[in-house]
């Protein structure tokens, strides 16, 4: 059974939520070719520590950085490197916060200058996956109901689900029960009960589903190297309409970010 958050720790989550949210933003504000994933990390990690935060991902298990930083054919958890962000590419900068004891964590993959129509495609339809995986975060479904919604809409472009990750429950720790699948079928799983917090994050394939790790024991890959995207938020499970902690909206909202 997993234990739903109480009221002050959903407003504890929801601090993070924002802070995350914010960086995110910061961090698209310099996405362009010309820049390194090195400087994304850099600019990421100054202001989260500006706002009293840590980061949570340095250190977690041995992860040396502060995002985790995916381009193409890289699903996630890629370490910022000296790779110069190309005209084309895209990138999935995926954040995480620890404040006041708690956990947030969100992602956004961003275009780097123009992408061709097929990464556009692409990157539309995974984003607007999640949002329908969040219709169906809501008290008395179950988390297979959220997997379906995701990889049904993923599918019907064409696009393929990665079966080997999933989103998770967030709190005290980054990776808490339930795991949320973005596939599965309606009325299988875990059930759904007001107050759990979740993250829902489809990591959609241009081509086939299959991934591995790469020599470094952390970045995921596509087994046919074609691009792949990730979007992350972070819900509580309420009756009738899943409530959104994260947002991208810093991001979205913003004239500078090429979004």
């Amino acid at each position: 059974m997993v234990k739903p958050k109480t009221e002050e720790e959903i407003e504890l989550l929801r601090e993070n939520a924002v802070l995350v949210s914010k960086t995110l933003a910061e961090v698209g504000r310099i996405v362009a070719p010309g820049v390194t994933t090195l400087e994304l990390n850099r600019v990421a990690e100054t202001f989260i520590r500006d706002h009293g935060a840590v980061p949570s991902f340095l250190g977690y298990e041995g992860f040396p950085a502060a995002l985790c930083l995916s381009v193409n054919d890289t699903v996630v958890h890629g370490f910022p490197s000296d790779y110069v962000l190309k005209e084309g590419d895209i990138v999935s900068v995926d954040c995480g916060t620890l404040y006041k004891g708690y956990n947030g964590d969100s992602a956004y993959t961003f275009p780097v200058g123009e992408v061709d129509a097929a990464t556009r495609k692409l990157l539309d339809a995974t984003k607007a996956s999640l949002y329908e995986g969040i219709k169906a975060a809501v008290a008395g479904n179950r988390t297979g109901d959220i997997g379906y919604a995701v990889q049904s809409y993923a599918e019907s472009f064409g696009f393929s689900v990665v079966r080997a990750l999933e989103g998770h429950g967030l709190g005290r720790e980054m990776h808490e029960q339930p795991g949320v699948p973005n596939y599965g079928r309606p009325g299988r799983g875990t059930h759904l009960v007001e107050g759990m917090v979740i993250c829902v994050e489809p990591m959609i394939n241009e081509g086939v589903k299959d991934v591995y790790l790469a020599g470094n024991g952390w970045a995921v890959k596509t087994s046919d190297h074609k691009k792949s995207a990730h979007y992350e938020l972070t819900v509580v499970v309420r009756r009738g309409k899943a409530e959104q902690l994260s947002t991208f909206e810093y991001i979205e909202k913003d004239s500078r970010i090429n979004f």
